[in-house]
Parts: C-alpha cells; structure tokens; sequence
C-alpha cells in the first residue's frame, strides 16, 4: 500500500508540529509532499522542508530568499545533497500550497484566514482533515456546499469524538450531542469574579497547550461556542440538540445521545496526535497513535453544568449561528479583536464576550453569502469593534 499524500497548512503551530510527530511514526502511512506557514519561524519551518522532503513551502509573510537559503543550510547540516523545493510567498501562499495534488490536507491554521485554503483543498478532491474550525464557522454553508459527503474529516478532539461514536448508530438514531469542555482556568468563577482577571491568568490553561487567542477562547468558552457551531455544520444536528457539559479532566472528548437513551463517549488522554492521526488516516485507524488510558491506576471523571451566566459565550455563539449569513464570521471577528484589546490592557476579561454580543446586535447580516460577503463582514466586525473600544483607557 502507497503511503498517503499529505499536506501540512500551519506546519510550524502545535496542530502542525504534532502532525509531523503522527507522520514520523508511521512512515509507511503516510509522505508529507507539502508545508505552509505564516513566516514568523522561518527557521522552523526550513528545518521541517528538509525533515520532511517535501516537495513545496509556502509562507504568508517573510523572505522567500531568505528561506531558501534556511533551507540550504538545514539541508547541508542533515546531509541531505539537491533538496531545492517549490517555495510559495505571499498571503495566498497556503492557498496554493493547499490545491496542491495529494490524498489529504490538513488545515492547522488559526483563524478565519485558513477560508480560502479550506475551499482550494475541498475543489481538489483531496480529504481536508480539518482543523481550523474558523473556515468552517465563518464560511458556513459556502463551504458545505463545496465539500462532498465525507470529505471533511474533523481534528479538534471534541469533533474527532463525536465523529467515532456516530458510528455506533444511524443518523436517524441521534438524540443529541454533547460537548465537553475543561472549563478552562477559571472554572467555578462567578461573573464578579472574572472581572479582574488577568491575560497572564487566562493564559494559564489546566490541559492544552495552545496559542494566544485559542488559549485565552477557551478561557471565556468562545472556543466551546466555535465547536457548537462546527458540531452543527458538520454533523446537521440542530443547535438546540447540542449541549455542552464541563468536565475537568478532558478525557472524555466529547458524547453521542442516542434515542433508547444509550450515550457513547469517546475517551483518551487528552494528547492531540490521537485525533489528527485519525484525521490523516480517516476511517482507518493509526496503531500506537497515542496512549491509552491506564485502568491499573485509580482514577476519578467528573462533570458539571455550564454556568451560562458567567460564560455566556456559548449561547451567544448559539444565537449567531441560528442568525446565519455572515453573523457567525461577525462573532469570530469581533472576539479576535477584543481578545487582542484584552492582552494589550484595553478592557477587562468580561468585555471580550460583552464586546461581541454589542456588535453583533448592530450587524445586519448579508443577503448572499460569498468569500467576498465574509471577508466584508469580518472587515465591518473589526472595525466596529476597533470603534467600540477606542475610548476605553487602560486598565
């Protein structure tokens, strides 16, 4: 059996560097042909070009020339002799990358920018192992329509999980689904409580290790109010049949309700390469992917209820995506710029979600939605948010 073409949008992220780790050990599975990145890490990303062999880089910003010759250097060092790869610069360079031939893409990307890659790899063929939850949220049903059935194959571990225990039963056999959250850093916090919260604080997340802004989304439960929406776009169960359900220990990734009243969870150690594995190798699984849980220890599972009052995200989340058009790419919008205010000093903690409910009131949605509606409406959203936070002074 051939190994499968794999490319790598956001090659030098956590999604990115773990699905390079998944790749390494299982080299008769699976041949990276390309990479993309932002170009913060040019290093980085040169020494995966010539780790991996592949066959073309790309990168949204920095030097082309400049990583060319990274990756003469990271060639000569390994002892890897004619390794000149196809190199792609500028900010549609993971867009080209993506419609590049191979069996599967895999969109690491954060945020809504991984959209235009996300429809390059679905008008390809190829399975988008998907991981950029934006691209779906913000482009909605765009994206939908551009995928055939099974094309898109989720990575967040929530997604992955509901995905392996729909296999338990039919369509028609679907009660609910249920997402579970961490609770993040201030689980049990009142609202009062959360006022004063810091950005080092929020970035203190008990479980992953994530960026900046999905870090601090998880923090307020933006993140989870994404995933409900990707649950609804992915799987067509109405939103008012997803629920979300905190459960610290992030073992169990998500669950399945059945109408017998049957529920199937899916559980794991919390470890990414699980998921990303099964996103690569979809609908067959990788051995030794991950570990598995230890039943020789002692150990506990809890869950609580969502406190919607001091995380309103989710149901505001909800609210958005029942509006349709271009309120979902509105909501993701507004946080990104309110997270950013929030790490700068700008507004407190609870302004991020505050901030967004506002300009989502004031939007007014688009008739026609298109990449060109989208990216008019983020661009509305972020300005309107800049407005809304100008006077503020520093905390």
């Amino acid at each position: 059996m051939q190994p499968r073409k794999i490319v790598i949008l956001g090659s030098t992220g956590s999604i990115g560097t773990q699905a390079i780790d998944v790749v390494d050990a299982a080299p008769h599975r699976f041949e990276v042909v390309a990479l993309s990145a932002g170009g913060g890490n040019l290093e980085l990303i040169a020494q995966q070009a010539v780790h991996t062999r592949a066959q073309a880089v790309g990168i949204a910003q920095g030097d082309p020339g400049v990583l060319r010759r990274l990756i003469e250097a990271s060639a000569a060092e390994a002892g890897v002799k004619n390794f000149a790869p196809e190199i792609f610069a500028g900010p549609d360079a993971s867009t080209k990358i993506a419609a590049i031939e191979c069996d599967v893409v895999l969109n690491g990307i954060t945020g809504s920018i991984g959209l235009a890659p996300t429809l390059a790899a679905l008008g390809t063929g190829a399975t988008l192992a998907l991981a950029n939850k934006e691209s779906l949220i913000v482009g909605g049903a765009l994206v939908k329509a551009a995928a055939r059935p099974g094309q898109i194959v989720p990575v967040d571990s929530e997604h992955s999980a509901i995905a392996q225990c729909l296999r338990s039963g039919t369509e028609q056999e679907v009660e609910k689904l249920i997402l579970t959250a961490s609770g993040g850093p201030f689980r049990g916090r009142t609202r009062d409580q959360l006022h004063h919260v810091t950005p080092q604080e929020a970035l203190a997340h008990p479980t992953w290790d994530m960026g900046l802004m999905v870090t601090t989304n998880s923090a307020s439960l933006v993140n989870k109010g994404l995933e409900v929406i990707e649950a609804h776009l992915l799987f067509d169960v109405p939103l008012d049949r997803i629920d979300v359900v905190v459960h610290p220990q992030s073992v169990v990734h998500s669950m399945v309700q059945f109408v017998d009243g049957s529920i199937i969870a899916q559980a794991s150690p919390p470890d990414m390469r699980l998921p990303i594995a099964l996103g690569l190798g979809w609908p067959d699984r990788v051995p030794r992917a991950a570990q598995a849980c230890d039943w020789t220890k002692a150990t506990s599972w809890t869950f609580e209820p969502l406190d919607a009052v001091a995380f309103p995200a989710v149901e505001l989340a909800k609210d958005a995506a029942k509006q349709g058009s271009t309120f979902p790419a509105v909501f993701n919008a507004a946080n990104e710029e309110a997270v950013v205010a929030f790490h700068a000093g700008r507004i407190r903690f609870t302004d991020i979600v505050d901030t967004v409910e506002t300009v989502l009131s004031e939007h007014s949605g688009s008739s026609e939605l298109t990449v060109e509606s989208v990216l008019d409406a983020e661009k509305w959203a972020r300005a309107r948010t800049h407005d809304r936070l100008a006077s503020r002074s520093a905390l």
